[in-house]
């Protein structure tokens, strides 16, 4: 046995590692800890959904916590745990708060955390078989069952052996589906042409850049969804390999394109066809507004978002294709990891699975969840945000006051101040920042500025959403109308 070149001084312990079957016994007292600073944190906070007193505020709380960074000898875990964790918790924005409503950014569940937390502990890594037998066997299994739901329902041929990888999230899910739609097309050498929306995410004319492909051509997005006449028009000009992004459930609004009308264009025009559903995908699940997603089982690429209406914590995004043949042009070896002869003997070779090599096993606190709430479980939270972004566009309408932008179709509502030019609309966002009195979000749509609402909480109640119409009505009445806040 060889001795170490530089032993642990005479006394000192090691410190516990998370994994064997001792991890548990020394994970058990830190996670007491951090749910203690969890709570203490929160409690600083007052009741408020992020710190009060903006980023000068937080950075300070921050800095007179964390430092030293470094400090020449260690403080024990406990010491950091307690520190950092409280620190954090305190100057967070806290999606469990149902007044932290601006983003895409979900209250995990529960019973998906603590699955996170095993994942963590394992550490496995999904870049050889021999790093994570076993959750590699449950994401090839949860992705396929995945895909499955996405392809239900396609026309007969169009998805014989549907499958999904696991991303980081959409905009990665998104930069993936060019990349295959460019890979297989490159025999002609033109690389492809994407046509988007005016209302498509950003990350897929970002993706076109990164990727080589030339600048999408936009059309335009009257209302706030793919105008088909002009998608016509533009599929119809258009000359080479083309591909389509339409949109379910866009960030601004949760508007979900005419999926099934654009399907049709793009089998006439023979272009690919993709749909980015990092929002909208989880309507699946509900028998109540699956419809919203008709067409949705025709497209080439699918990109899903599980950490939005999907209430994981980050990351757990997804791309579903109909074949899982159409991931080949992924296929890479490195011999250290997926070594032919390996492969022919059976082990499977996840390199082809992502761009990325070390990946953590995200699919845990997916299929967890997946299996504590099943459909049914899953659709009824669904549900229930969107009649609560219903209704609370109902109470907007019926202010005397408040202005509604439209009724939602996914959990994003839009509403302003009667009257208010967009500069008081800007600034009531920031003074409820800098109050630490709710996180909304901003959105221009019909040539205006826009306080957003994104509902993602099951826990928020009709009480509490008064109480924020209440605040910004108030607050518009303190800006002298057609004056300028800061």
């Amino acid at each position: 046995m060889t001795t170490p070149s530089h032993p642990p001084t005479p006394g000192t312990a090691l410190p516990p590692l998370a994994g064997g079957t001792h991890g548990p016994d020394a994970l058990r007292p830190l996670v007491a800890t951090v749910l203690d600073a969890l709570a203490a944190g929160a409690a600083e906070r007052q009741g408020r959904p992020l710190p009060a007193g903006g980023p000068d505020a937080t950075a300070a709380q921050v800095l007179a916590a964390a430092t030293p960074v470094l400090p020449e000898q260690g403080a024990g875990a406990g010491e950091a745990l307690t520190t950092l964790v409280h620190s954090l918790a305190a100057g967070a924005a806290d999606p469990g708060h149902p007044l932290c409503a601006a983003h895409l950014h979900t209250p995990p569940l529960a019973v998906a955390v603590a699955a996170d937390l095993a994942a963590s502990a394992l550490n496995q890594s999904l870049d050889s078989w021999d790093q994570a037998p076993a959750a590699a066997a449950l994401e090839a299994l949860v992705t396929r069952t995945l895909a499955d739901e996405v392809y239900r329902g396609a026309p007969p041929g169009h998805a014989p052996a549907p499958d999904a990888l696991v991303t980081t999230g959409g905009t990665e899910s998104n930069q993936l589906a060019l990349l295959l739609a460019r890979e297989r097309h490159a025999r002609t050498g033109g690389g492809v042409q994407v046509v988007t929306g005016e209302h498509t995410h950003h990350s897929l004319t970002r993706a076109a850049w990164l990727l080589g492909l030339p600048e999408p051509v936009t059309v335009p997005a009257p209302g706030g969804t793919l105008d088909l006449a002009a998608l016509d028009d533009a599929l119809t000009t258009l000359r080479g390999p083309l591909l389509v992004a339409a949109t379910a459930g866009t960030t601004d609004t949760g508007a979900i394109d005419p999926l099934a009308a654009i399907a049709d264009l793009c089998a006439r025009h023979r272009a690919h066809f993709h749909v980015d559903a990092a929002y909208g995908a989880p309507l699946l699940f509900s028998d109540r507004r699956a419809n919203l997603l008709d067409g949705l089982a025709r497209a080439h690429t699918v990109t899903l978002d599980l950490h939005k209406l999907g209430w994981q914590p980050v990351a757990a995004g997804l791309l579903a294709v109909p074949d899982t043949g159409h991931l080949a042009p992924l296929g890479h070896t490195a011999d250290y990891l997926n070594a032919d002869d390996d492969t022919a003997a059976g082990l499977p070779d996840l390199l082809g699975r992502s761009l990325r090599t070390t990946r953590r096993p995200d699919i845990l606190k997916i299929a967890v969840t997946l299996r504590a709430l099943g459909r049914t479980g899953l659709g009824a939270l669904v549900d229930h945000l969107c009649d609560a972004a219903a209704e609370l566009a109902e109470a907007i309408e019926k202010h005397p006051r408040l202005e509604l932008y439209e009724r939602p179709t996914l959990t994003t509502v839009l509403f302003r101040p009667v009257h208010a030019p967009d500069t008081t609309v800007a600034a009531i966002r920031r003074t409820l920042l800098t109050e630490g009195a709710a996180v909304l979000g901003r959105a221009h749509a019909g040539g205006r500025l826009w306080l957003k609402t994104t509902l993602l909480n099951p826990h928020t109640t009709p009480d509490d959403l008064t109480g924020l119409l209440t605040r910004v009505e108030a607050l518009g009445d303190s800006f002298p109308e057609g004056s300028t806040p800061r």
